[in-house]
């Protein structure tokens, strides 16, 4: 680590009579902020933890965190609302009343270093409101989702360390037929943004289930009407990483990486060569994709691999080792040249049921069971691979035998020293569980409805299942759950847990700092009343929680900055406060409600603002290191 330079909260602190001021920091840990239990609190991000730096003369220093929002969704910051959603005309949308679309739910972060110059890449999921509101607007043509949007926040850095936005614009995916869901995401090692489209509702091209259909419809219709003026949507130009690069001047410029596959994608996170990367994928029953690119620092070329769980043991988290299943080799360009040639589901695969074709094993059908279509019979059509491995991929994967059982898995991240790959698995339900009769059932665990952080084991040497190299040395080999990152369900508390407040539920955004050596791990949880962040020690041990989110949003946007001219950030937002998990008892929420609306007030509709407003910070008071 470096020499400590100074930072605390958002004033400067001085150290000049400190011996520690010439030492350098050998250790970070934090001390705990209480799981809140009073209303006020509750509906409050905040933290009340310390960092405890060590340093190589013995000495230590504590330094108080605090959480500071830099700006809200519904924040003009040197123009429209910061989370107003537009058109591909770049017009802003309005709905069916004629007010402005604003999102309400900020996700992922990338507080990026360009020549100098700060900026700060921010996703705006989904829109919660509209989602969750519904059935009235449904019933008049009103959709369940909004085509979605990043933006780009110009930064500056106060001498004291605090950061502040003085302006904040729509990145235009125009030229990429939009985005759609855009989830978690982060910085690549070159400086740049890669984010997710998080397909759940094009839902693949659909091709069993009438729910199914009905939400692809739904998708294509937003996009269509809302966004692209009409103009015929496809879902194959959807469910990609897409890739920010920014420029001093505050340009952007914007790819999706075909060639990197089709899915629910949480984010893609890269290894330190450069070349290999790792995915989540959300929902149930979903896959492990790995990437390797052709090429250091250019993710437009290279090979999809998906993942094959062999169980070693079924306790807590389970166990296993990996094998690797080769879905293709392809080229951003090829596979838009694919999809442009208007490739449907239909030209890729032929589907059956078994009563329509009882012998269809003999006929040279699999069954499959990928995502949220249950269980399909398929086909593939000749010459379609490439077309299989790229725009559905999962359903591929499937088919050539990786696994898909896992559940609702969401962001990865990596230890460089240690070689260890984190995965944060929301949930270990559904297909984790052992499934009678079911066509593949390789993980068969203990049912956790708190979910799980895996840890996986990489190394070089790694061949994929045909027995061809595989040409990385980052390749996953094992995975298991260190004890500190398994989650425990317990009966409803009187606040409303359903999971143990003391220990990590459902983690979602996860970021390794390798200064602190300390993996940090945010909650989208339906079991804690209360989401959190927490900070786990990968050497000692040793877990702290050391943010407690709004009651209802989900901890997003985690980036950890370890030294920006001397001063360390924990990027952190908050989103859909207010959406209360079904668990809270009546009394409970009706507190939790009066104690917002004392603190936030209403809009001129009534709406609660604490539902609709949601905050883009960070956590300060670390030290540069």
């Amino acid at each position: 680590m470096r020499n400590l330079i100074f930072l605390c909260g958002t004033a400067a602190l001085s150290l000049t009579a400190s011996a520690a001021m010439a030492a350098d920091i050998v250790a970070v840990e934090f001390t705990d902020t209480p799981a809140p239990k009073e209303a006020a609190e509750m509906v409050t991000t905040h933290s009340k933890s310390s960092a405890i730096v060590r340093y190589s003369d013995g000495t230590t220093q504590e330094f108080p965190l605090s959480y500071i929002s830099m700006f809200k969704n519904t924040d003009k910051v040197g123009g429209e609302a910061a989370g107003q959603l537009y058109n591909a005309k770049g017009e802003p949308l309005a709905d069916m009343n004629g007010d402005p679309i604003i999102a309400e739910t900020p996700d992922a972060n990338s507080l990026l270093d360009i020549d100098g110059n700060l900026f700060m890449v921010t996703h705006y999921e989904y829109d919660w409101i509209l989602g969750n509101g519904a059935e009235a607007r449904r019933a008049e043509g009103w959709y369940s989702r909004m085509p979605m949007s990043m933006s780009l926040a110009a930064v500056e850095q106060g001498t004291d360390g605090a950061l502040k936005a003085t302006s904040v614009k729509p990145i235009d995916f125009s030229d990429v037929d939009g985005l759609w869901i855009p989830c978690a995401g982060g910085p690549t090692p070159w400086n740049t943004h890669l984010g997710s489209e998080e397909d759940y509702d094009l839902y693949f091209q659909a091709v069993s289930g009438e729910k199914n259909r009905k939400k692809a419809t739904e998708g294509v219709r937003a996009l269509e009407e809302m966004y692209l003026d009409g103009e015929k949507a496809n879902p194959y130009d959807y469910g990609y990483i897409p890739e920010v690069t920014v420029k001093a001047d505050g340009s952007t410029e914007v790819v999706k990486h075909y060639s990197m596959g089709r899915a629910t994608w949480e984010l893609a996170r890269v290894m330190p060569d450069s070349r290999t990367a790792y995915f989540g994928d959300d929902g149930d029953h979903v896959g492990l994709f790995m990437y390797v690119a052709d090429t250091a620092e250019d993710l437009s070329a290279g090979t999809l691999y998906a993942a094959r769980w062999n169980q070693v043991s079924g306790q807590g988290g389970g166990a296993a080792t990996l094998d690797w299943v080769k879905l293709g080799h392809g080229t951003d360009a090829e596979i838009k040249a694919i999809i442009d040639g208007g490739v449907t589901f239909d030209d890729i695969f032929e589907s059956t049921t078994a009563e329509a074709t009882p012998d269809w094993a003999d006929q040279g059908y699999r069954m499959i069971r990928a995502g949220h279509s249950g269980d399909e019979i398929l086909r593939l059509k000749d010459g379609m691979e490439k077309a299989a491995a790229f725009l559905e991929s999962r359903r591929y994967a499937a088919y050539l035998g990786a696994t898909t059982d896992f559940n609702k898995m969401e962001g990865v991240t990596a230890d460089p020293k240690k070689k260890n790959l984190y995965v944060a698995m929301s949930y270990n339900e559904k297909g984790m569980q052992a499934e009678p009769g079911a066509v593949q059932d390789h993980i068969q665990v203990e049912k956790i409805k708190a979910g799980a952080t895996y840890e996986v084991a990489l190394d070089g040497g790694s061949v994929d299942t045909n027995g061809a190299a595989i040409n990385s040395d980052w390749v996953g080999t094992a995975m298991r759950v260190p004890a500190a990152l398994l989650g425990e369900d317990i009966p409803v508390d009187a606040l409303g847990n359903i999971a143990n407040p003391d220990k990590i539920a459902n983690p979602d955004n996860v970021f390794f700092s390798d200064e602190m050596r300390t993996l940090f791990i945010g909650e989208d949880s339906g079991t804690h009343v209360n989401n959190f962040l927490w900070a786990y020690n990968v050497d000692t041990g040793k877990l702290s929680r050391i943010l407690s989110n709004a009651s209802g949003a989900e901890a997003t946007g985690l980036q950890v900055v370890d030294n920006l001219n001397g001063h360390a950030y924990i990027m952190a937002n908050d989103q859909h406060q207010g959406d209360w998990i079904s668990s809270m008892p009546e009394d409970v929420v009706a507190e939790l409600e009066a104690a917002a609306i004392e603190l936030y007030g209403t809009n001129d509709h009534g709406t609660p603002n604490y539902k609709l407003d949601a905050h883009i910070g960070y956590l300060g008071g670390l030290p540069g290191l």
